[in-house]
């Protein structure tokens, strides 16, 4: 099971950047991606989530509307749209995945629910 993030890099206040999370070694259709960040001496956070098929998104209150989750089934890949950047949206994003859809509406938040990471990529929102 391998997820790989790319896209992250350094942007103005107020840019944009796409990140994606390429998959391989797992039946993609079957698990459900999501994005966390962390920011130096802070817990990993929740950003969004897409379900297994791609058809129901979820965001987190800091990036809902700014941001939008997307997925390519023949790709394998999940892409994350960032925009309207802010200073506090700089930290390391992270994929994960999961397989376990059971009540993946109200657990989609929890870290301890996904059982394959990337190594993340870096975000930097200059001001």
């Amino acid at each position: 099971v391998q997820l790989v993030e790319s896209g992250g890099g350094l942007v103005q206040a107020g840019g944009s950047l796409r990140l994606s999370c390429a998959t391989s070694g797992f039946t993609f259709h079957d698990h459900a991606i999501a994005w966390f960040r962390q920011a130096p001496g802070k817990d990993r956070e929740p950003v969004s989530a897409i379900n297994n098929n791609g058809e129901i998104e979820y965001y987190s209150d800091s990036v809902k509307g700014r941001s939008s989750i997307s997925s390519d089934m023949a790709k394998k890949t999940v892409y994350l749209q960032l925009r309207r950047l802010r200073p506090d949206d700089a930290a390391v994003y992270y994929c994960a995945a999961r397989a376990d859809m059971w009540r993946f509406s109200t657990t989609w938040r929890r870290p301890d629910q996904y059982v394959a990471w990337g190594q993340g990529t870096q975000v930097t929102v200059s001001a």
